[in-house]
């Protein structure tokens, strides 16, 4: 029978997961499951270089070496790309921090890790969809049937709030406020609350869908759900969207030259909300962002606005200047400035 007390790092990982990152930083059920993870394989990794068990593993055992090599195993042996490294190093980078603070005889140990730089990732065009792609998606929609009626409520529920996949598979009816004004409760990241407001259309369609369903609105149950009768989950969301996208793509070509995810979605109703003259501060609110930097993206997105002030403003041809040339050293700022 093994006595031992439990090593620093376990004392020090125990205490990260079960209080510092739920409660002092509240960070979300998926969050801490992939942080969950990174420790994981970072873990059985190691053990597996020093050839003993994770149990005997201590902090001097997770050097700035080892988790360099850690993260070159994971882009060469499992293949994983340069946002999910980034994503793993930062799981490590918050433990690290965190036991910097805790035991400061480790803090070298800890700004030697810290150090350890991301990698820059290649920015990806995230693709929308435009106001008359929705509309083919939701015309296409076969409302005669259960199936098709829960598929057009939510995709229309999507469209109008913005609100994330994980947060629309989490709905339940007592979030709902059909009467007016009508809105939904939506949990975000962190677990932040916000009210969104519904389109009088989007109500109407909820309540039908309530009623058809037996879903009572004072019960807390979801009500998106599968054939199986069982709460939908993020991959049936997208299998939704993905089976009306084709079908909208015989009739609408440009839905395919695109990369489409239930993403798309929120990205659609923010230059939606954009073109329709709603300011970046309530956009921000109605997407739950934390910051408007984030919202500050969908500026870049919308090329419809670029064209149009495009539009308005005529050409301006500046004459070709030559550039001079270095003669003397106190004549480099002019020089510069002639560049």
């Amino acid at each position: 029978m093994n006595n031992r007390s439990p090593s620093k790092l376990f004392q020090t990982l125990s205490a990260f997961f079960t209080d510092y990152l739920p409660n002092q930083r509240a960070l979300s059920a998926n969050t801490l499951k992939s942080y969950r993870d990174t420790f994981k394989l970072l873990l059985l990794f190691t053990a597996d270089k020093d050839g003993c068990e994770p149990v005997d593993l201590r902090i001097e055992h997770l050097s700035v070496e080892l988790v360099i090599a850690f993260l070159h195993y994971l882009e060469a042996k499992r293949k994983n790309n340069a946002c999910t490294r980034n994503v793993r190093l930062s799981a490590i980078h918050s433990f690290f921090r965190y036991l910097g603070t805790c035991h400061p005889e480790c803090l070298h140990q800890a700004q030697r890790i810290l150090g350890i730089p991301f990698k820059r990732t290649p920015t990806r065009q995230i693709d929308h969809l435009d106001f008359n792609e929705i509309q083919a998606i939701m015309n296409d929609i076969d409302q005669s049937t259960p199936q098709g009626r829960r598929d057009f409520t939510l995709l229309m529920l999507m469209f109008n709030t913005g609100a994330r996949v994980s947060e629309i598979i989490q709905i339940r009816a007592t979030d709902l406020r059909l009467s007016r004004p009508a809105g939904v409760q939506l949990y975000g990241k962190g677990r932040k609350e916000r009210v969104c407001p519904l389109w009088p259309e989007t109500a109407r369609l909820l309540e039908k869908y309530l009623a058809e369903n037996k879903i009572h609105p004072q019960q807390p149950e979801r009500i998106f759900r599968n054939h199986r009768h069982e709460p939908l989950t993020r991959f049936g969301v997208r299998l939704i969207l993905k089976k009306h996208v084709h079908a909208a793509s015989l009739k609408i070509s440009s839905l395919k030259q695109k990369r489409l995810h239930p993403h798309s979605m929120r990205h659609s109703t923010a230059i939606h909300l954009l073109r329709s003259g709603i300011d970046l501060s309530t956009i921000a609110h109605w997407l739950g962002h934390v910051s408007i930097n984030t919202t500050n993206k969908y500026l870049a997105l919308d090329i419809e606005a670029k064209r149009e002030a495009l539009a308005k403003i005529k050409p301006i041809l500046l004459p070709r200047t030559k550039v001079g040339k270095w003669k003397h050293r106190q004549d480099i700022i002019q020089w510069l400035e002639n560049l």
